[in-house]
């Protein structure tokens, strides 16, 4: 840059910073990896409760709990096995819409994901 004259330095800033706001703006319209979304089963309950995610979002569901779980579709959409602790499950949401679930060996714990478009 020290050899350049200073309208050729001032081009070649503008040029970096366009490249620099394009590459920005890439990064940000990326959908959310399957990895990124995570729900814990603990003490009872799943958490967080409810998620709100977009059309083909994976959501790993953990145990961490210290006694078997599951986690069942309320629709029939998805149904785990039992999962021991630090087991876990996963289930693509591929469509809009609310997919309520519960587990299936304490059906008192419920939680809910929402698939916005």
């Amino acid at each position: 840059m020290r050899n350049l004259t200073k309208r050729h330095r001032s081009s070649v800033w503008r040029r970096s910073r366009a490249l620099l706001i394009v590459a920005a703006l890439a990064v940000s319209t990326c959908p959310v990896r399957a990895a990124d979304m995570e729900v814990n089963i603990d003490n009872f309950a799943f958490t967080p409760k409810e998620l709100t995610v977009k059309p083909g979002t994976t959501i790993v569901f953990h145990n961490r709990d210290d006694i078997p779980h599951s986690v069942v579709g309320s629709n029939g959409e998805f149904h785990s096995k039992a999962l021991d602790t630090d087991d876990s499950f996963s289930f693509t949401f591929a469509k809009a819409g609310t997919y309520g679930y519960s587990c299936g060996l304490h059906p008192r714990m419920q939680g809910r994901i929402v698939v916005t478009p």
